[in-house]
């Protein structure tokens, strides 16, 4: 029973470790002056990426347990999401930094004009709920309305791929890779409510 216990433990902190990893790597390649000519656009950048992948893979949580029976996958859902918010709030805050200098004017006019920073911002918005309702005792005293509240993933995760793909310069590549994996994701979660 106590090594059951460890092995959990010892399996949540290298997730927990794994997970912080990207912002680590960016920090060392930041002091070693390894970003390129604009290290504040690769830093916004990075963090987007990891924010959006960590979101696609607390989606990817109920297919690995239903299509491959990886239950364990549960006990880190949580934090794929929590690390979602943190690599977003992150995303937004780099943004805010480095790229507009924290001048409100210049924050408005990038609002109005660029419609990627709006829903960028709106599924932001969105996942500060089930942030703060992510906890154990918040889903029980919300009893059913915890899960309904929790399906706001799908319309953060389409708001999302919207904010990447507007962003597209030349290249779309990686943004058709993330648009089919949400397609699948979306598609096998729409396939099992019409089963049920």
């Amino acid at each position: 029973m106590v090594s059951g216990e460890k092995g959990r433990l010892l399996r949540w902190w290298f997730f927990f470790l794994l997970l912080l990893s990207p912002l680590a790597a960016l920090f060392v390649n930041l002091l070693n002056d390894n970003l390129g000519a604009d290290p504040a656009k690769v830093i916004v950048k990075e963090l987007g990426f990891w924010a959006i992948t960590l979101l696609w893979l607390t989606l990817s949580v109920t297919p690995g347990i239903k299509l491959l029976g990886w239950r364990w996958l549960m006990s880190f859902r949580r934090m794929l999401g929590l690390y979602t918010f943190f690599y977003a709030v992150l995303h937004l805050l780099s943004f805010a930094t480095f790229l507009v200098g924290w001048r409100w004017d210049i924050l408005l006019t990038e609002l109005t004009k660029r419609p990627y920073i709006v829903v960028g911002s709106l599924a932001l918005l969105l996942l500060i709920p089930l942030t703060f309702t992510s906890t154990k005792a918040m889903q029980r005293r919300l009893g059913k309305r915890w899960k309904k509240l929790h399906f706001l993933i799908y319309p953060i995760s389409l708001l999302a791929m919207l904010h990447f793909i507007w962003q597209i310069r030349s290249d779309f590549g990686q943004q058709l890779i993330f648009a089919i994996l949400l397609a699948i994701l979306l598609g096998y979660r729409l396939y099992l409510n019409r089963r049920s």
